[in-house]
This record gives structure tokens, sequence and C-alpha cells, in this order.
């Protein structure tokens, strides 16, 4: 999917929600930047608390956090998700 929207992906080791939704981005052939926090905690807290959001994954599309790998699905099933690929 050609996009031009920045789509970052915090992950850490083992996540099984994790590599179900970089396997969802690769299908897609929708570009992402992955940021592994494995053995951050530090750093996994920061985003946590930045983003509001509690478990890994954390899935942001232009800086607007998308949630984890279920949330990332139920956009793609409403039809929204290509809607935010194209900002």
């Amino acid at each position: 999917m050609k996009t031009n929207a920045k789509v970052v992906i915090y992950t850490k080791d083992p996540c099984p929600y994790c590599t179900r939704a970089i396997n969802f981005l690769n299908a897609r052939d929708i570009p992402f930047e992955e940021i592994d926090l494995t053995g951050n905690q530090a750093e996994m807290d920061r985003m946590k608390n930045e983003t509001g959001w509690a478990t890994m994954p954390i899935i942001l599309i232009n800086k607007e956090l998308v949630g984890g790998y279920t949330d990332l699905v139920a956009l793609e099933n409403d039809n929204k998700l290509e809607a935010m690929l194209a900002k």
C-alpha cells in the first residue's frame, strides 16, 4: 500500500501481539518503523505514560495513537485504516 503516513510501532520481545501487528503491516506492504523496547523498562514506561496505552505494541500513525494490534485490525475492518494512511 502506498502511503506517506509515518507508522511507528513500539514492540518488546516476547510479545505475540507485536509479532501479529508487524505481520499485518508487512502483509499489506505498509512501511513502518519498529522501535524495540525489549529490556528498556524506563522507555516502555515513558511511552505508556506519554500515550496512555498500557500494553505493547503501541502503534502510532502520524504521531496519532492507534492502540495495539486488535485496534489496528479494527481500523481496517471499519475501512478507516486507508484513510489514516492517506493523511
